[in-house]
């Protein structure tokens, strides 16, 4: 398991099973008897978080330079984005609205400079939504987390 978090939608455990490429959803109702729902993704599976509505976890598939959406709610995998990087990790990611695309999730990359904003929004900005929006070259050779806070002007690497 490369990640773990807790849906916002059933009793459920959310994990990134990193070699097979598969995300689990492991309800826990009973825990004697867990139900696995099994979604394909992309190998090699790391880290990855929410959107700000903890409807969408977004999870790096860092061998192969994407990121893949898993809708919690509809329990299915929304789309695999090409992140224009090398490397992707994100760590849980940092969400903000962006003043162009409306509210956007971004993750660094282990083996360059580039950030990748991606659109998370597929009702009111369905255009950009589970895209890059915009790629950003920070100052470093690569970096292993980002972060932001609602409060923050600022997204740290």
């Amino acid at each position: 398991v490369a990640s773990i978090v807790a849906s916002h939608f059933a009793p459920e455990w959310v994990l990134s099973i990193k070699e097979t490429g598969q995300v689990w959803l492991v309800d826990y109702c009973d825990p004697n008897s867990p139900g696995i729902k099994m979604i394909e993704a992309e190998r090699f599976l790391h880290d990855g978080g929410w959107d700000s509505t903890k409807r969408y976890f977004l999870v790096a598939a860092n061998a192969r330079n994407k990121i893949a959406v898993i809708d919690a709610k509809e329990k299915k995998l929304v789309a695999l984005i090409d992140t224009g990087g090398i490397k992707p990790h994100p760590g849980r990611g940092a969400n903000w609205v962006d003043p162009e695309f409306g509210p956007v999730w971004a993750s660094g990359h282990i083996g360059d400079s580039v950030v990748s904003v991606i659109g998370t929004d597929p009702v009111n900005h369905p255009d950009s939504a589970w895209k890059v929006v915009r790629k950003i070259n920070a100052l470093s050779s690569g970096n292993l987390f980002i972060k932001t806070h609602p409060n923050s002007k600022w997204v740290w690497l």
